[in-house]
């Protein structure tokens, strides 16, 4: 059993879209965005900066939380985040 915290997070794309994704490694997922090999949407819109990130228990709440906010407005995701 690992111990990493999973995190959701919001990154700004530069045709500034939000794209929200989780991981375990916030850092390493923020350079492998920026490099173009994060998420075939982010290389496609071309990564602008991370917006936030929310600490979830373990993976299945942040994939639980994850569906959950991509159901939202662009307005309301950052509000949730902003909480």
């Amino acid at each position: 059993m690992t111990d990493k915290k999973w995190e959701i997070y919001l990154v700004e794309c530069l045709d500034g879209t939000i794209y929200t994704g989780v991981t375990n490694n916030l850092s390493r997922r923020m350079k492998m965005h920026a490099s173009g090999k994060g998420s075939k949407y982010v290389r496609a819109k071309g990564f602008g900066k991370l917006l936030a990130h929310k600490e979830c228990n373990d993976k299945i709440s942040a994939c639980k939380l994850e569906y959950f906010v991509k159901q939202l407005t662009k307005e309301e995701k950052l509000n949730f985040f902003i909480k």
